[in-house]
């Protein structure tokens, strides 16, 4: 990760608690750990070992992997297909890397499902299959259940994100349409009697791997019913989803066709499917506390399952701050406030917007604390993108007011706007690191000066 140096200490303490976050969902780091537990010395992957997955992080993860293979495996013969975002790519030598739409399925992404899939289902008996999941990955992994087109996907995801639906509603509809998601793509494996590893990097609240990419090879928990009743939610009806869509998610819910797959499924089977959930939102909080802890700043995590409109919980950590400044007698500054979770943010009709969840939150938190002279803040994606735009996300610290009033920026009119990416350009205050290859959701930070 590059970002540009600080010129302030508490600059330097935001640039250093967020790459303390990525540090420990690094890719590089954890995937070696894991593949060293879950394949003992001696307890090698057996038969053919067929390496896929999905994700922003997916295509680094499979770049750990080879080089941990080369080393540990020498003798054993690795192919595969990992989709990725467009820029997410990582140099492999056996496993092909395929570049796909995010978060708006495409063809290409449509493509490498297929090729996944027909990959799996060549797999025989003891055969192994490894499976590299991240966040990113259920629209990556965008292979369409019979009678639905790649186009009837994209008009179904583009309206969920337009009426602001959480990614965990968003993912019970996709995984109920999907011919992989929905612990589909283990359901191929198990069929053939390979035996599933699967790694996850969690970008979700409560790090379900049913969850993670919408769960590939997971068991699931929820039901046709489920998908109908959130698009009923939104109002999402013939007018706004493809009648394909809706269609086959009632011949589901009437039990005409299969169900995503459920822990007796697994069951049934001798072959062994584990999820391994290897990085999570909350490490990278506890490294960034720890980070500012050894700065000489008191920790406090308020937790990595934040949700809810961005401009809400902007408002909500600003009232904590304040709090905190006003009343000390649980907590002296120098403080530093560190949460994760996804927001989302729900654009009024007509509006385009410009920027990202972390950025809508952290213009929010600069506008609702004009009274708090000592506070400095960073909001970003851990993944390096920040909806619209290439940033990351933004920051601010206490001369950032003087400069935004210095040049007559009225913060309440760029959120009228939802153009939170227009106000931080303005005061260079972006927060640039390119694709991470790694995600563990969103990473926000306050600190709080005496």
């Amino acid at each position: 990760m590059s970002l540009t140096s600080f010129p302030s200490n508490q600059r330097m303490l935001l640039e250093g608690a967020f790459a303390a976050a990525l540090a420990v969902a690094d890719p590089k780091r954890i995937v070696p750990e894991y593949l060293a537990k879950i394949f003992p010395s001696g307890m090698e992957p057996k038969g053919r070992c067929l390496i896929v997955g999905a994700g922003k992080a997916s295509a680094s993860m499979a770049t750990a992997l080879e080089a941990y293979a080369k080393q540990h495996w020498p003798m054993i013969q690795l192919d595969g297909v990992v989709l990725t975002r467009y820029g997410h790519a990582s140099p492999t030598h056996h496993i092909k890397i395929i570049e796909a739409g995010h978060p708006v399925p495409d063809q290409a992404g449509m493509d490498g499902a297929a090729e996944i899939l027909k990959l799996v289902n060549q797999l025989g008996f003891g055969d192994t299959l490894i499976v590299l999941v991240s966040g990113g990955g259920s629209s990556l992994l965008t292979l369409p259940q019979p009678g639905i087109t790649i186009a009837d996907m994209r008009k179904t995801t583009e309206a969920l994100l337009h009426c602001g639906a959480p990614i965990e509603e968003m993912n019970v509809v996709r995984k109920h349409l999907s011919a992989i998601l929905g612990g589909n793509l283990a359901r191929a494996a198990l069929a053939r009697g390979a035996r599933v590893e699967a790694l996850l990097i969690s970008d979700v609240t409560g790090d379900h791997p049913a969850d993670i990419a919408s769960g590939p090879c997971a068991p699931d928990y929820s039901s046709y019913s489920d998908a109908l009743q959130i698009l009923a939610k939104y109002g999402m009806d013939e007018s706004k989803i493809p009648v394909s869509v809706i269609h086959h998610l009632q011949k589901g819910d009437r039990g005409e066709i299969p169900e995503t797959l459920k822990q007796s499924d697994v069951d049934k089977h001798q072959s062994p499917v584990r999820n391994h959930v290897i990085a999570t939102a909350h490490r990278s909080l506890d490294a960034a506390a720890d980070f500012c802890k050894q700065a000489g700043y008191q920790p406090i995590i308020l937790g990595d399952t934040i949700t809810g409109e961005a401009r809400d919980v902007g408002l909500v950590h600003a009232a904590i701050a304040r709090e905190l400044t006003q009343y000390k007698e649980w907590a002296k500054p120098p403080l530093a406030l560190i949460s994760g979770g996804e927001c989302t943010v729900t654009l009024p009709s007509g509006s385009k917007g410009r920027g990202g969840r972390c950025s809508e939150f952290l213009l929010s938190l600069f506008a609702a604390s004009p009274d708090l002279k000592m506070i400095s803040a960073l909001a970003a994606d851990t993944d390096g993108i920040d909806g619209s735009e290439k940033n990351a996300g933004a920051w601010f610290t206490p001369d950032m007011r003087e400069k935004a009033n210095a040049m007559q920026l009225r913060a309440s009119q760029f959120q009228n706007e939802h153009d939170c990416y227009g106000f931080f350009a303005k005061l260079d205050a972006l927060v640039y690191t390119g694709p991470t290859l790694t995600n563990v959701n969103d990473f926000r930070i306050i600190l709080i000066d005496q």
